[in-house]
C-alpha cells in the first residue's frame, strides 16, 4: 500500500510493510521534489511507489542510509528512471552495491521488507556536500547514531530538513542492537542548532514544532540515560533496569529476533559510558510526552 501526500513542494509516500499489523502498523516514508526523491522504501514497495509518482522523471535520488526499507525501491526507481543518479554516504553506496554481501539481515527484515535490488553506480556524498534536486539545495550533514553512515538533508533557504530515520517521534521503548545512543543524541543536537522549520522524518506525522519535537526527544534519551546509568552503577543488571524503565516485555522483542530490544537500548547506554562516549553536553527541558509520533524499529 502506497498513501500519497501533497505538502507544498514536497510530495510525501508512506510505504507499508509486510504484515505491519505484527509491526503495529510500520510505514517507511519518502519524499519527492520535482525531479529528485529522498529515500526510495522497501523493495516490495517499488513498484507501486514508481506507478504512484505521477509524471515527469526522476533524475536523482538521495540516500539517508543503508537499511533495506529505504534502499530497497531504488532498484524500481533505476529501471524506472535508467539516468537518474544515487547519491548517498559512501556505506550506503557499498551496501547498495551488493546489500545480501554487505548487509545481512535477519529473518524477520528479510520477510517484512525483502532484500534490495542490487545498484551500482552510486555516487558517495561527504559532510557539506550540496545536491541540488528540483529547485532544492539540499546540504549533507552526517548524523550517525541510528547507523554509522546516516545522513540528513538540510535546505537550508526554506528551512526543511529531511531527517531519515535520525528522527521518528514517540519514545522509543528500545533500539537496535548495532545503533549508538550517545551518537545518536549528539546527531539531533546538530539539528537542533540549524533551527528547522519543517522536519520530514523517515517514518511518522511531520511535527508541528520541529524544535520542541527534538528537544523532547533529546530530553526523553538524556533523562533515560542518566537513569540508566545511575542504576548500573547501584548494581542492577541491565535486565532488571530495562524492565523498571521500559516496562514489560515487548512482542517486537521476539518478532525481530532479539535485534531491537529494551535491553539494547540499555546497553548502548552503557556501552559508550564505559568507552568514555558520552556526550557532555545537556539539554534541560522538561519532559514531555510526543503523542503525534510513533517509535520505529528503526529499521
Amino acid at each position: 500500500m502506497v498513501r500519497r501526500q501533497d505538502i507544498g513542494e514536497v510530495t510525501r509516500f508512506d510505504l507499508s510493510a509486510r504484515g505491519r499489523r505484527l509491526l503495529g502498523g510500520y510505514w517507511t516514508t519518502c519524499y519527492r521534489l520535482g525531479d529528485g526523491m529522498v529515500d526510495a522504501g522497501p523493495v516490495h514497495r517499488g513498484n507501486a511507489l514508481v506507478a504512484a509518482l505521477g509524471p515527469g522523471r526522476i533524475r536523482k535520488v538521495l540516500l539517508t542510509h543503508a537499511h533495506e526499507d529505504h534502499i530497497g525501491g531504488v532498484g524500481a526507481l533505476r529501471r524506472a528512471f535508467p539516468e537518474a543518479e544515487v547519491l548517498a554516504h559512501a556505506g550506503t553506496v557499498r551496501v547498495l552495491g551488493d546489500p545480501r554481501k554487505e548487509q545481512p539481515e535477519q529473518l524477520y527484515r528479510r520477510l517484512i521488507w525483502g532484500w534490495p535490488d542490487a545498484v551500482s553506480g552510486g555516487i558517495p556524498l561527504q559532510e557539506g556536500d550540496v545536491v541540488t534536486v528540483g529547485g532544492f539545495r539540499l546540504r549533507a550533514i552526517h548524523t550517525p547514531g541510528h547507523s554509522p553512515e546516516h545522513l540528513c538533508f538540510w535546505e537550508e533557504d526554506r528551512g526543511y530538513l529531511f531527517t531519515g530515520d535520525l528522527y521518528v517521534g514517540g519514545q522509543d521503548i528500545g533500539i537496535r542492537s548495532d545503533a549508538d545512543i550517545w551518537a545518536l543524541i549528539a546527531s539531533l543536537e546538530r539539528l537542533v542548532a540549524l533551527r528547522p522549520r519543517v522536519l520530514f522524518p523517515g517514518a511518522a506525522r511531520i511535527p508541528e514544532d520541529p524544535i520542541a519535537a527534538l528537544n523532547r526527544k533529546i530530553n526523553y534519551y538524556r533523562q533515560l540515560g542518566e537513569r540508566v546509568l545511575r542504576l548500573h552503577r547501584e548494581g542492577w543488571s541491565e535486565a532488571r533496569i530495562a524492565r523498571s524503565l521500559l516496562g514489560r516485555w515487548h512482542r517486537i522483542e521476539w518478532l525481530t529476533q532479539g535485534h531491537f530490544t529494551r535491553v539494547a537500548l540499555v546497553r548502548s547506554f552503557l556501552r559508550q559510558a564505559s568507552s568514555g562516549g558520552v556526550p557532555q553536553r545537556v539539554v534541560s527541558l522538561a519532559p514531555d510526552h510526543d503523542p503525534g509520533g510513533s517509535s520505529s524499529t528503526g529499521a
